[in-house]
């Protein structure tokens, strides 16, 4: 395991296994997904102990604060050690709310119907 100093947010976040890809890490970065220290990251930027670094994506938010920095990727028992895990938990499955989902074939909604959906929805 090649550990430094400082590595880039990119090669990290792939390293210890929050992306499956070097490429996906890198345009989670470009999009906006990834903020390190508060501050939207690009590929390059670095990261050092210490540093939170937040991924955005998915069904969920990773909150992690840098505890050791490589560069090379890892078994899952190993990454888990080179970051804390500060993520809000999971919500359970019954607090989440159910869509409203019509019957197929029923065609599309009326506007009496629209005006339900939209109203069920919060909007």
């Amino acid at each position: 395991m090649a550990e430094v100093t400082r590595a880039r947010v990119d090669a990290w976040t792939w390293a210890v296994r929050l992306f499956p890809t070097r490429s996906a890490a890198a345009a989670a970065c470009k999009a906006g997904h990834i903020r390190v220290n508060g501050d939207r990251a690009k590929p390059a930027t670095m990261v050092v102990p210490g540093d939170e670094v937040v991924v955005r994506g998915g069904e969920r938010e990773r909150i992690v604060v840098v505890t050791r920095t490589i560069i090379k990727r890892v078994g899952a028992p190993v990454a888990v050690t080179c970051y804390l895990d500060r993520s809000p938990a999971v919500p359970p499955k019954e607090q989440v709310a159910v869509m409203a989902q019509r019957d197929r074939g029923a065609g599309r909604p009326t506007k009496r119907d629209r005006r339900l959906i939209e109203r069920l929805r919060g909007h």
